[in-house]
């Protein structure tokens, strides 16, 4: 009779480091720890835990990293980091040449700072904490008419893979958290920020309602493949756009240290 006890493991990777080079001096570490008082290195370890996932969820920004997250997505990093995995997600769309490839993108990664990064930038600096600047709250009045404008600009990383994997021909599923009735103001926005020619746009119905994005996302993608579609490659700024089930050969996620999404 099979046991029913359940073992729970924790799994530790260690670095073996071989005896002919204990002797030498790989990294000097200082002799006694020091508490890190630089908001910039702080912050900038803060920003690697999230985007690892290593802090799991998290509700905001910390006081003394909003301005350190401002100009990090105001500046070249930002830009640069996307281009880099736009790049490697470039690389493994080329090993698929002849066969079709289901590509699905979050609206945030094809509208660039959005989907609410662009709102929630402009009012960064509308208070002012210890740190001279304060992290705000998601209100999603102020979302559903910054989605209307329609105005969002395409991050040019996303928009050059995009292109390129038309290019290829790739079929292309652009799958989003926002309502069906905003389908006509997000095909708008898409259109003027240089998108076209997506296979299909797929947002929360009304059965969507209420579910987490994880859950929402993976049954959408799990849809496609009952249709018979193979999903080889997916990207998104957010965990949830490609954790679950029905999930893609390989994943690729965008930097996003604005806000979370479980």
């Amino acid at each position: 009779m099979a046991s029913s006890v359940h073992h729970l493991l924790f799994i530790i990777n260690l670095l073996i480091i071989p005896t002919t080079l204990l002797s030498q001096s790989i990294i000097q570490m200082p002799p006694r720890r020091h508490r890190i008082t630089d908001d910039n290195l702080y912050c900038d370890s803060w920003r690697f835990s999230v985007e690892t996932n290593d802090a799991g969820t998290w509700t905001s920004i910390p006081s003394r990293c909003v301005a350190f997250v401002q100009d990090y997505m105001t500046g070249d990093r930002y830009l640069s980091d996307s281009a880099a995995v736009a790049n490697y997600s470039l690389s493994f769309a080329r090993g698929f040449r002849s066969e079709e490839m289901v590509r699905t993108l979050g609206s945030s990664t094809s509208m660039r700072l959005c989907s609410p990064i662009c709102p929630t930038i402009r009012r960064m600096d509308s208070g002012l904490n210890s740190y001279g600047h304060r992290s705000v709250t998601f209100d999603e009045a102020s979302f559903d008419e910054w989605v209307d404008l329609a105005e969002a600009p395409a991050l040019p990383a996303s928009l050059k893979l995009y292109k390129e994997l038309k290019h290829l021909g790739f079929k292309i599923f652009l799958l989003t958290g926002r309502s069906e009735h905003q389908r006509n103001a997000t095909a708008k926005n898409l259109l003027y920020a240089g998108y076209n020619n997506w296979e299909r746009l797929l947002l929360r119905g009304p059965s969507d309602q209420g579910t987490t994005a994880t859950v929402y996302k993976s049954e959408k993608r799990s849809d496609l493949i009952n249709e018979g579609y193979r999903i080889h490659g997916s990207s998104g700024d957010q965990w949830s756009d490609l954790l679950g089930f029905a999930v893609a050969q390989r994943s690729f996620k965008l930097p996003n240290p604005m806000y979370y999404i479980a």
